[in-house]
């Protein structure tokens, strides 16, 4: 990864976003393995180096030994191995909980679709329980723009109030249906318990902290190039998608954490980022200069595809608190392939 220009890029979306009411809070990150967590941290971690914030940064990791190298050894980080699945016993004073722990990728919902289901519904559990036992001041559940389901003919954008079809006989809804599940959880704690809690619903998020393993077809293109080879289509790409850059969710996440509504849902998702998974793979060849070709996918692959054909999220509400996203899907791809190039 080329961290100067990393860097830049994280610059960029926070000149256009300020989180002053972070300076000097205990922030407590749960998964930071992940694309979504560990682009926080490197947010966090740049308020802190450059703009002197002064964050306490706690990450939570199911495997220290895949901790970014760059977090490890780090001052700023305290690293804590935790699995969901188990009750979290730390006895620091947090003001802030953000729990991006979930499997994300097709080839999870396939191989392990019970697995996502007790991520999202025990380990969330387990983690507002936490919450209510420590007195934290408020909870971010990251949760997905699956959670719709498929759409109306007539659906142009999935804004917050919308719920639609959700197979709960299919194994590969474990995703959304989970996610779902523990939306519900969070609205029951937050009137049983009294707990504060926000929800953020992302849409497809691609960006430089992708992992390896990451299956999804943004990842899995993005990836190809970067390693020199050329885009491999397993579908016609037909699909329609809501693309944002994994630092301009970041500060979504942030302004969410910050200024939402408690109790209530906001999309991450940029207006200027809605393409066929065909245009996707088409900007990402052009900007590599790799071609796009086609194979069959695997029975294997083919489990753990989206059934839904349009996926589109309405940001607006978001925006109306003050976020404003930086990146267009060209733009963003472009910076993510700059990155992450050798």
């Amino acid at each position: 990864m080329n961290y100067d220009l990393y860097n830049e890029s994280i610059a960029t979306v926070l000149k256009m976003n300020r989180f002053e009411e972070l300076k000097g809070k205990k922030i407590l990150i749960i998964g930071g393995n992940g694309m979504i967590g560990a682009a926080i941290i490197d947010v966090l971690k740049y308020l802190n180096d450059f703009m002197k914030y002064r964050i306490s940064i706690f990450v939570t990791v199911r495997c220290v030994d895949k901790l970014p190298v760059r977090y490890k050894n780090d001052d700023e980080i305290s690293v804590i191995e935790y699995d969901v699945l188990n009750y979290l016993d730390f006895e620091e004073q947090i003001d802030y909980v953000i729990n991006t722990a979930s499997p994300a990728d097709p080839k999870s919902f396939s191989l392990n679709p019970i697995g996502v289901l007790e991520t999202n519904f025990i380990g969330t559990k387990n983690i507002l329980e936490y919450c209510v036992k420590n007195n934290v001041k408020r909870f971010l559940y990251i949760s997905s723009g699956e959670i719709y389901g498929q759409a109306t003919q007539n659906t142009i954008a999935f804004d917050e109030e919308y719920s639609g079809k959700i197979d709960s006989t299919s194994f590969r809804s474990c995703y959304p249906l989970g996610k779902l599940s523990a939306e519900s959880l969070c609205a029951c704690f937050k009137e049983q318990k009294g707990l504060n809690v926000v929800i953020a619903r992302l849409c497809h998020t691609y960006g430089p902290t992708i992992q390896k393993s990451d299956s999804r077809a943004s990842s899995q293109f993005i990836l190809n190039v970067v390693n020199g080879g050329d885009i491999t289509m397993k579908s016609e790409g037909k699909q329609i998608r809501s693309y944002c850059y994994s630092l301009d969710c970041v500060t979504g996440l942030l302004r969410i954490l910050i200024s939402g509504v408690t109790g209530e849902a906001y999309n991450i998702s940029n207006r200027d980022s809605v393409v066929s998974i065909r245009e996707l793979a088409e900007i990402i060849s052009k900007n590599a200069n790799k071609k796009v070709v086609f194979d069959l996918p695997s029975e294997q692959e083919k489990k753990g595809y989206n059934p839904v054909t349009r996926s589109v999220l309405n940001g607006d509400k978001l925006i109306q608190l003050g976020w404003i996203p930086c990146y267009d899907i060209h733009a963003g791809i472009k910076e993510t392939i700059e990155i992450l190039k050798k």
